[in-house]
């Protein structure tokens, strides 16, 4: 990216870094924000091949299907890489075209990613076939060497946590409750919620320590409305009582009054 940037005037190279920084330093928590960073950066250098993919990023990270594999396609032309094929792909269901997807996954590019890349495309490629309704065939394309592999790569909690969940969706519980271990064990990063979905299968629910402690303060907030409110009603017929002590004449008349009704 910054020998991209070295292209550009200094004063203008510095502006599109700070707004590509932004981009993702916010993509993660913030997305809107980073999608308008993107596009402050695009306004600026359009032709930055790395301005392009950040900005796809941003979009596809707003589910902005269309404008990401636009700016996933721009940047592609830029520099000729295949490195976002999977991405673009991914695109394709998002716009409703999983077999588009399916087709990108045959495609001779896929033998021109790296291995990170080519499980990536499996991961879509399963994706698709789920989209499709086709749940054995997802479940047949995620069974891979790097599935069935001992070694942790960055891959593999997410290619473990996708397998487990399509063999959930085919009602296959035990194999998925299995794998959803298996994602757990190398999920170092908390990139899935293999955790919260091993624990549901095995019927362990989990108590959000805030939100015991805003329903505390919750019922405390109740006694104390329900404290003053009694304090206000006793207050009321004491008053009420000493009126009437006060006035004799006008109690002795409204049960009077009371008599002849």
């Amino acid at each position: 990216m910054r020998q991209e940037l070295q292209s550009l005037p200094k004063t203008l190279a510095e502006d599109v870094a700070k707004n590509l920084v932004m981009v993702a330093r916010l993509i993660d928590e913030d997305p809107e924000g980073a999608y308008g960073y993107s596009k402050v950066a695009l306004r600026l250098a359009s032709r930055v091949a790395a301005v392009r993919e950040a900005a796809g990023f941003a979009a596809y990270a707003n589910q902005k299907y269309a404008e990401a594999l636009a700016e996933f396609r721009a940047a592609r032309r830029m520099t000729g890489s295949v490195d976002l094929w999977p991405v673009m792909a991914d695109c394709e269901r998002g716009l409703g075209r999983p077999e588009k997807a399916l087709d990108m996954a045959g495609a001779p590019e896929v033998h021109k990613l790296d291995k990170a890349g080519q499980v990536e495309m499996r991961l879509v490629a399963a994706g698709a076939r789920r989209d499709m309704g086709q749940l054995d065939a997802a479940i047949v394309t995620l069974q891979s060497p790097e599935l069935a592999s001992n070694s942790v790569q960055p891959w593999t909690a997410r290619l473990r946590y996708a397998y487990a969940d399509a063999l959930l969706a085919a009602q296959r519980v035990d194999e998925a409750r299995e794998w959803f271990a298996k994602a757990v064990e190398t999920d170092r990063d908390g990139s899935t919620d293999a955790s919260d979905r091993l624990a549901e299968l095995d019927g362990v629910e989990f108590v959000d320590a805030l939100d015991e402690e805003i329903a505390e303060e919750a019922a405390e907030e109740t006694r104390e409305e329900t404290e003053v409110a009694d304090d206000t009603e006793a207050e009321a017929g004491t008053k009420t009582v000493a009126e009437s002590e006060a006035n004799p004449e006008s109690e002795a008349k409204a049960e009077f009054e009371a008599e002849q009704d």
